[in-house]
């Protein structure tokens, strides 16, 4: 029998899971979205629990199948190999990603991007050894980047131009960590972690505690935290690049693009993190952040009322007054 690519995604990712108990907690961790994802959670009944797990398991599977760049008959690639020849008609689910990604882009002033695809292509982190694009390249990349050029409509996509590409990677994996605590409280779980690769978002607290604290890799020495944050009922994201990046005659190139420029950010950033209410807010708020550089960075996460932030630099960190609410342990 030959399984589809939504059939397979669910068999690669329910083979990677694997559950264990600690300290009070069911821990499941699973590979999906290119990534570790880990939920942790108190378990009201086991019923309960495995019902959720197990619907997670194909929800997630699901989700990558029909939104990854990688997958040949995923929604992105059809409206991506639709370029400049038709549209192509979105469900509900769908329609609501691209209007939360239309939302993003003109609430960051074009920092993020849903269509930056052509400029991430052009800059190739894994050749050996690296090159730099051309300014030419870059500038044709560009004419092929901007969500104003997309055209929809209600139920409809279409890219006007071939070579346009979307890219749902900023803003998929916080939605799919927000979808995960909605799907746990359906099924009356009150007191969950989901972190898929860094993007997380608690509800309720482990036991014994009053929040759940979640670490803060310092960019400066990866695989340790400068300091972790205490959170319930909130998401924390984090962006950098510091563990993608590559130098040429001595200037360093990190992975995160610019898409109003082409080129990579270098405003001195190593990371921001941000806690919000919804993953999807914090991980929008992160990377639009570290773009902008340290100073708008501050402004920005400061002015969103519902937002704090700490932004780590090269040369000290900024930290939004209710960031420190939560700061658990800075060293």
């Amino acid at each position: 029998m030959v399984l589809t690519h939504a059939e397979s995604v669910r068999d690669r990712v329910r083979q990677s899971a694997v559950i264990r108990e600690e300290n009070g907690l069911s821990i499941l961790t699973f590979h999906a979205m290119g990534t570790v994802c880990r939920v942790s959670l108190v378990e009201p009944t086991r019923d309960a629990a495995n019902a959720f797990l197990d619907q997670l398991l194909n929800w997630v599977a699901d989700f990558e199948a029909k939104y990854s760049r990688f997958i040949e008959s995923s929604l992105v690639c059809r409206i991506n190999a639709a370029a400049g020849k038709h549209r192509v008609e979105l469900d509900e689910e769908a329609e609501r990603l691209f209007s939360l990604a239309g939302e993003m882009s003109f609430f960051s002033r074009g920092a993020f991007d849903p269509t930056a695809l052509p400029l991430i292509r052009l800059w190739n982190w894994k050749a050996n050894p690296p090159v730099v694009p051309s300014d030419e390249a870059i500038q044709a990349a560009r004419e092929l980047v901007g969500w104003n050029k997309v055209e929809r409509s209600p139920g409809r996509i279409f890219l006007p131009r071939s070579g346009m590409c979307v890219d749902l990677g900023g803003i998929g994996k916080e939605y799919a960590v927000d979808m995960a605590i909605a799907m746990a409280a359906q099924h009356g779980l009150a007191h969950v972690l989901v972190d898929f690769g860094q993007d997380v978002r608690a509800m309720g607290c482990p036991p014994g505690r009053p929040a759940w604290h979640v670490g803060l890799e310092d960019p400066k020495a990866p695989g340790s935290s400068w300091g972790s944050v205490a959170v319930t009922n909130q998401a924390v994201a984090t962006s950098g690049d510091y563990l993608r990046h590559f130098v040429h005659e001595g200037k360093r190139y990190g992975h995160i693009i610019d898409p109003r420029t082409g080129y990579p950010v270098s405003n001195g950033c190593l990371t921001v993190s941000v806690i919000a209410p919804s993953c999807t807010i914090a991980g929008i708020l992160t990377t639009t952040a570290f773009i902008l550089g340290p100073h708008e960075a501050f402004n920005l996460i400061h002015g969103h009322f519902y937002a704090s932030g700490a932004i780590v630099t090269e040369k000290g960190n900024f930290i939004t007054p209710r960031f420190h609410e939560h700061l658990v342990q800075q060293n």
